[in-house]
């Protein structure tokens, strides 16, 4: 049987993760990389990607270092 969660995923979160998966797509890399480079399963990147699992502060900190950029830029414009 499947775990429903106690509260919904605020929107933000689906937009961080858009936006993360825009910016694999736009640089050409494979979330498995991305995933080796910020040192996590890539099936949590999967899951952060989708907007279905909220992350820590630290760890879209490693996203961002992984796609070489600010971690400003995942948050701009959400």
């Amino acid at each position: 049987m499947k775990r429903g969660r106690k509260t919904e995923i605020p929107e933000v979160v689906k937009k961080l993760g858009i936006k993360i998966k825009d910016i694999i797509k736009t640089k050409q890399l494979k979330p498995r990389d991305v995933a080796h480079d910020a040192e996590m399963d890539v099936e949590n990147l999967r899951k952060y990607m989708k907007g279905t699992q909220e992350m820590k502060i630290s760890t879209m900190f490693k996203i961002a270092q992984a796609l070489k950029i600010h971690p400003s830029e995942l948050i701009k414009d959400l």
